[in-house]
């Protein structure tokens, strides 16, 4: 069973999210946010797989939720829901630990499929969004943290992770590389280890951070 908090200020959003996540066997809805603050309080009580993290809300908004809540060590995945596809907010609150982001208008089938996807440990960002994600951070981040050491990576660590942040799924890695895909699936946890990384987004963030690959020209 997956169980999964909503943190939304509109009663509109959360009441539609939680009948569509209900409905479905595998899914529970623990808990129900009105702020950011709320939120990490019911992350800590309830201790949800998921979290449907609304990046505007009053008091603390969702990009300070989810650094409090991943700072406290809870192995919670974050969602983020936006109106806007991409906007500065999103962008901020992936750089902050969140998983992936999902348009508060999305159809009821890619919202159930989008917490499936975070709870299982995968990010929910297209290869084509990440070149954009990619692209966005040269514009709007301005980050004083030290780049990511690459230096416990292999060569083919670091192959596969400047792939990897050029938006490139598994298997066109492996396509690429021709080798198998469960290979390139053991070499991006290996990655992930050692440059102890939460999953495939930050990984993005630290080969942006390092300067392992570079944002396209404007």
């Amino acid at each position: 069973m997956i169980r999964v908090l909503i943190a939304d200020d509109q009663e509109l959003i959360r009441s539609g999210f939680r009948l569509i996540l209900g409905s479905k066997d595998d899914l529970e809805v623990v808990g129900e946010a009105v702020n950011g603050r709320e939120a990490v309080e019911l992350v800590a009580a309830t201790s949800p797989d998921v979290v449907l993290m609304d990046v505007r809300m009053p008091e603390l908004d969702g990009i300070e939720a989810t650094r409090a809540i991943l700072a406290t060590g809870s192995s919670a995945r974050i969602l983020i829901l936006t109106t806007f596809d991409l906007d500065e907010y999103v962008v901020r609150a992936v750089r902050a630990g969140a998983s992936g982001f999902l348009l508060k208008d999305a159809p009821a089938a890619q919202l159930v499929e989008a917490v499936r996807v975070v709870a299982a440990g995968e990010a929910l960002l297209a290869p084509a969004v990440t070149r954009r994600l990619l692209d966005r951070f040269a514009r709007v981040i301005e980050d004083a943290l030290p780049p990511p050491q690459l230096d416990e990576l292999t060569a083919r660590e670091l192959e596969i992770l400047r792939l990897l942040a050029h938006g490139l799924s598994n298997a066109e890695i492996a396509e690429r590389l021709v080798v198998g895909e469960t290979t390139v699936k053991s070499h991006v946890s290996s990655i992930l280890r050692k440059l102890r990384l939460r999953d495939r987004v930050q990984a993005v963030i630290a080969a942006y951070d390092a300067g392992l690959v570079r944002p396209a020209s404007s």
